[in-house]
Parts: structure tokens; sequence; C-alpha cells
């Protein structure tokens, strides 16, 4: 079985920093080309190019907002143009509200943004990237949920909203693209030790609470998840679709 990735292209977005990154290098490293976008953290984007200089995978690092349909256009194309196809993508990107929200004094913009980055910016790059996906026959994309979009999150609807959202649009697609030899499937992870992350782990009364509700005790490392990515874009999963791997540490248990 091959389950290398060599003369593969991955486009990752927000690769960055946290899962992003951690997707990025292991990707790389398993022979990969790797496109990844980023959006504000250019610094970080230079360091994850750096750390994957010695991989066989070639790893490039774009400016792209993904919430834009033209940043997704863009992104998609230099792909294209750079290693001529596409058979990888990781539909990453997201954001997070640190402080809770309650929905009666929400603003509209803080609504808007959520769901145009974490909702719509799955949109985008799966609408630009799957007319070259269907011209090869085949493709995996993987999108990043939450937990959240599985139970919902209180002070956070409108993230735990964007990110179910996903899961519903991962499994309309899987019967839509199955017939392209395309496989759609998604992670979902509970905390993970991120920049995301780092408001609540810098409040010890914050964190207590996050770890007693994770039955292993601890937050996720980007690799544990961005691993269980890199299965699903191997093939180790040609018979998987439509499906939502949780990640976890059981603190969210789904038949």
């Amino acid at each position: 079985m091959d389950i290398t990735f060599e003369n593969k292209v991955a486009v990752i977005t927000g690769g960055s920093r946290g899962i992003g990154a951690a997707s990025v290098k292991l990707l790389a490293e398993a022979g990969c080309n790797v496109v990844f976008s980023y959006v504000r953290a250019a610094s970080a984007a230079q360091k994850v190019m750096k750390a994957c200089c010695d991989a066989p995978g070639t790893v490039l690092a774009m400016h792209a907002d993904v919430a834009q349909m033209a940043d997704a256009r863009k992104l998609i194309e230099s792909a294209i143009r750079r290693f001529g196809r596409i058979d990888i993508l990781v539909a990453n990107a997201g954001i997070w509200n640190a402080t809770p929200e309650r929905i009666e004094k929400m603003p509209e913009r803080h609504w808007d943004r959520m769901v145009a980055v974490n909702l719509k910016g799955v949109y985008t790059v799966i609408r630009c990237a799957v007319p070259y996906m269907i011209r090869q026959k085949r493709g995996r994309i993987i999108a990043v949920s939450s937990t959240a979009g599985q139970r919902g999150e209180a002070f956070h609807t409108h993230y735990g909203a964007a990110k179910g959202g996903v899961i519903s649009l991962v499994k309309g697609l899987a019967t839509e693209l199955a017939p392209h030899n395309i496989l759609v499937n998604a992670v979902a992870p509970g905390w993970v030790d991120t920049d995301m992350a780092k408001p609540v782990l810098a409040n010890p009364a914050e964190t207590r609470k996050a770890m007693s509700a994770i039955p292993l005790g601890r937050f996720a490392r980007p690799e544990e998840v961005a691993m269980p990515i890199l299965f699903l874009a191997s093939e180790m999963s040609t018979y998987m679709t439509g499906e939502v791997i949780n990640i976890n540490g059981g603190s969210v248990l789904c038949g």
C-alpha cells in the first residue's frame, strides 16, 4: 500500500500556526508539496517554511484571507500554477472569540466575521479547488470543525453555529462529489494547545474548568490533530467519506 505523498500537492488554509502549521510540517515530511495561507502571522509563516526546508516536499506560504472569494481563488490558482494539480485540500483557517459573548449583546459584525472565516472560508476554497479535482478524477478534502459544532457552545454560539455548518457541508459534499472520486471528511478537535487557546491556558481557573471535562485530563497537541488529517489525506482512508473524526480526549462521545 502506497502511504507516501511523493508528487502530491496539498493546500492548507491557516497554515502558519497551530493545527495548520502541524499539518503543513507532517505532509511536507511525508513528501507532499504544500501551499499554505496566512492572514496576519507573516513571521510565523516564515518560521513554518524554515522548519520545512529539509523536508522532501516543497512548502510555500501565501497571504490570503479565505473569507474573500478572490483570495481563495488566488490561493488555489497559485498552487495550480506552481505544481500543476491539487490532490489534498485542508480547510483549517478559523477564529474563535476568547471573550464570551451573550447573544443579546453580540454585535452583528462579530457574527458576520465568525461565519465568514469559519464557514464561508471553507466554502470558498472548496468551490475553487473542486473543478481541478473533478478534472483529475480524484481529490481529498478535509475540513476542520470542532466539538462546538457538535454540541454547541454557550457564549460562543456564532462559533458553534459556523463549525456545525462545516459538518453539514462536509456531509452534503461527500455525496455530491463521490462520483468524481473526491472524498470529503472532517476532523472535530476539542481543546488544543494553540495560540487560540492561550487566553484559557493563561487563566488557571479556566484551565481547570476545561480540563475537568476531558477524560484524558489534558489539551491535545496540534500534532495529535494533524495526524488524523494525514490519515484522511492518505491511501489508508480510501473508503471513508462524509465522516467526522472526533479528537477531543473523550470530552464529546459522538456516535
